[in-house]
């Protein structure tokens, strides 16, 4: 089956469980992130394992829920845990979702995620605001490509959109929260960076570093979405700070900012025409 035909497989199949619900953000909810949907008015949720061509999340803390509702005035589609490379699946598998969304009607893609911090001025349950990120993880748009989806080179120069960074500071800034700015680094994972990784990583220009988001801006990107990406710093590593981390320890450190994080994405969505994306 050709990639489009399969794209749009499953996005009836989706409709037809949800009366043909149009959301207008997605957001994926990474590692211990998942308490924003406590302010979802729920409309419909679908389990990962139910929806064709869907791969099924196989990480502790992700739950495997698509779920379509209203979050302070907008309509989304949230899914709550994410599928990553280290499970097994190719890059062009995981950010199959983010296709899936995209024709589904969003106008924007919101990601989240847990990181480990190499910015030697970030403390541990900071947000970070993504406003670049280092690939180092197979390219999803390797292979045939589909005109109907996305070009074949996608232009990549504004991989994470400045209305909607620019924005979120001023919300932070409104609401008193500090956050920081950088360049995320994505690695294969699953197990966690040596402390000489950590200093490889800061020397090529990375900030934080994570297993997850940059296969899903890619395709976000090559199929024409605006992006806006947090991380949340949940441990910091290097040569001089070598300590053991721990999975638990994560999810812990992200909970820690999580009220932080739902703050700014909510009130986002109840200002995000002063974005200026197309048809939201």
């Amino acid at each position: 089956m050709l990639e489009l035909e399969k794209i749009l497989e499953t996005v009836e199949f989706i409709s037809s469980k949800t009366n043909h619900f149009k959301p207008e953000v997605g957001i994926v909810l990474g590692s211990g992130l998942g308490g924003l949907t406590k302010d979802i008015d729920i409309q419909y949720s679908i389990r990962y394992e139910d929806i064709p061509n869907f791969p099924v999340s196989t990480v502790k803390g992700h739950e495997g829920n698509l779920v379509f509702g209203t979050l302070c005035g907008r309509k989304v589609v949230v899914m709550q845990g994410r599928f990553h490379y280290y499970e097994g699946y190719s890059t062009s598998t995981i950010t199959f979702p983010i296709r899936v969304m995209k024709h589904l009607g969003i106008k924007l893609l919101v990601l989240s995620n847990a990181s480990g911090g190499i910015n030697r001025t970030f403390r541990v349950s900071d947000i970070m605001i993504i406003t670049d990120h280092i690939n180092l993880l197979p390219n999803p748009l390797i292979g045939p490509n589909d005109d109907r989806i996305g070009p074949r080179f996608p232009e990549m120069s504004e991989p994470y959109n400045r209305k909607a960074i620019a924005l979120a500071d001023k919300i932070a800034g409104e609401l008193g929260i500090r956050v920081q700015h950088g360049v995320y680094v994505a690695d294969t994972g699953p197990s966690y960076e040596t402390p000489s990784e950590y200093n490889y990583y800061g020397i090529i220009g990375g900030d934080c570093v994570g297993m997850s988001t940059v296969p899903e801006v890619i395709v976000a990107r090559h199929c024409g979405l605006p992006v806006f990406a947090m991380s949340v710093i949940t441990d910091l590593g290097g040569k001089d700070l070598a300590c053991e981390v721990t999975h638990e320890e994560v999810i812990n450190a992200a909970n820690v900012a999580e009220p932080k994080m739902s703050a700014i994405l909510k009130e986002m969505m109840r200002r995000i025409d002063e974005m200026e994306l197309e048809s939201l």
